[in-house]
């Protein structure tokens, strides 16, 4: 291998609670987030940054500002080698497709620039390709570069670029797709080796954890990505090429549950994976120390982990398990959209984003459901005092075989863990008022009373702490019926900082 594969990778994502511990506002512009990246880097240890282009907005002078601003830091530890930016791509299917040129300017200015004065070359050879659903998006992309890149005009010197191959990391983020994903590299590779006469040294399949669960649930999402990580352990030995695994985990059990404070738990559960998305909640709404510690030790301990093998017999019945979460949970959403959109819009900003519309939308005859993005989605139902981990997993286990329930517990050796941490921030005082809104939250009061049954624990607050939280989700309820709404913001930012996260 010639590259280095970092342990992990800090994001973007608007989902901290507290102020930055270097900054001086909870929201964070475009930027402050060349500040940021170097303070990844330099001070946290993180050793990769994804720039987002995907969703918004985002400094197109990265490499200007960050040689002009750490010259010393970059040359002592250089892009590209030590440290790596990671371009995710503006998803050319829903975005303008000036924005994808635009990033690919980027990369080959940051590669002229870097060679101009005197660092490592390329600095920045790779990018996450959003919604990826076939191999031929990714060779699209490859060809789309490299057309860009063979432009010759005497004001134009992209020829002083040296990015020979632009690396492609596919983001599969629908449950169907992360469990086929394996196809979908497999085919890639054919493609890349007729199009392009070689096949790349090594591949990072990216699969997402919270835009699956906002679709499907947490249990289809959970065997979804065990499956693909299962898959890719035989790709690799059957096409002998290197596959490292990234995930993109929140901190809350819903968008995955990483915790600086206990990364042990998910590196256990997510075993095969390589690289680990940090996001904003993790780095900022725990100690700083202990964040630095959890750092270290993903460095230490991911390398030691392969991925579980999971027979092709209990993999097809898992497949078969997947429908009896995603339906009744579906089914739930579907009719309380009204209220998580309507606590969204009370949501506090911490990014630059542009409008975006949530990957959720089916039809049930009676039109579309669209909902916000992930992190707000958790957000709101968690400030209300209604875990999204609860919402549908009771029912689907109360139609499972006892056969089929072992086999779920075999493999999802978080679960109880994962639906005892989500219920400490239950309400069911404000599920009981909201029922009489939305008939459908009986459901999940069923699916509350057969989780208390079949793990045998109370979901319900515990800690000091969690019981200030239901307080607080109760006077969100009551502000949110208001006209003025005046402390409602208050409410829920001081209800995410006592779980530890927005959404």
């Amino acid at each position: 291998m010639k590259r280095k594969i970092p342990a992990t990778m800090a994001t973007q994502h608007p989902d901290h609670a507290n102020i930055p511990y270097w900054h001086k506002d909870a929201f964070i512009t475009v930027i402050d987030e060349i500040e940021e990246a170097y303070l990844a880097f330099s001070d946290l240890g993180i050793d990769e940054y994804k720039w987002d282009w995907e969703g918004k907005l985002v400094d197109e002078s990265v490499m200007e500002r960050m040689l002009g601003n750490y010259y010393q830091y970059f040359k002592e530890n250089p892009l590209g080698k030590e440290k790596f930016i990671t371009f995710r791509l503006p998803n050319p299917k829903a975005e303008t497709e000036f924005r994808l040129a635009r990033a690919f300017i980027g990369l080959l200015s940051a590669s002229a620039l870097a060679k101009k004065v005197g660092l490592h070359t390329p600095p920045l050879f790779e990018v996450i390709l959003p919604m990826t659903e076939s191999a031929e998006e990714m060779i699209a992309i490859q060809e789309a570069f490299k057309d860009i890149s063979d432009l010759k005009h005497q004001l134009l010197h992209f020829n002083e670029s040296t990015i020979e191959d632009l690396e492609i990391i596919p983001l599969f983020e629908q449950v169907d797709t992360i469990i086929h994903s394996d196809e979908i590299l497999e085919k890639y590779l054919q493609l890349y080796k007729k199009k392009f006469k070689k096949i790349p040294e090594y591949i990072r399949p990216y699969n997402a954890r919270s835009d699956p669960a906002l679709n499907s649930g947490i249990v289809p999402t959970v065997i979804a990505n065990k499956i693909a990580l299962s898959r890719y352990k035989k790709l690799a030995k059957k096409l002998n090429i290197k596959i490292f695994p990234v995930i993109g985990p929140g901190s809350l059990p819903f968008r995955g549950g990483i915790r600086p404070d206990d990364v042990e738990s998910f590196v256990n559960e997510y075993q095969g994976v390589r690289t680990i998305i940090i996001q904003s909640g993790f780095r900022y709404d725990f100690d700083k120390e202990t964040v630095k510690k959890a750092i270290q030790k993903l460095a230490k301990i991911l390398p030691q982990h392969e991925a579980r093998d999971i027979p092709v017999d209990e993999e097809k019945k898992l497949q078969t398990i997947i429908p009896h979460f995603e339906k009744p949970y579906k089914t739930v959403i579907e009719e309380i959209a009204p209220l998580i959109n309507a606590v969204a819009k009370e949501l506090p900003k911490r990014r630059e984003r542009v409008q975006h519309i949530g990957l959720f939308g089916y039809s049930r005859g009676v039109g579309k459901v669209t909902l916000p993005r992930a992190i707000s989605f958790t957000a709101a139902l968690y400030s209300v005092g209604i875990p999204p981990e609860l919402i549908g997993t009771g029912r689907g286990l109360q139609s499972l075989t006892i056969t089929d329930k072992k086999l779920l517990e075999k493999y999802y050796l978080n679960f109880k863990k994962d639906i005892d941490a989500a219920g400490r921030f239950l309400n069911k005082e404000n599920l009981d008022k909201l029922t009489k809104q939305y008939p459908a939250l009986e459901l999940v009061k069923q699916d509350i009373t057969e989780l208390e049954k079949y793990f045998g624990i109370k979901l319900e607050p515990i800690t000091l702490e969690e019981k200030e939280h239901q307080i607080l989700t109760s006077k969100i309820l009551e502000n949110l019926k208001s006209e003025k709404k005046e402390k409602l913001s208050d409410y829920i930012v001081r209800a995410a900082k006592l779980r530890k996260s927005l959404g």
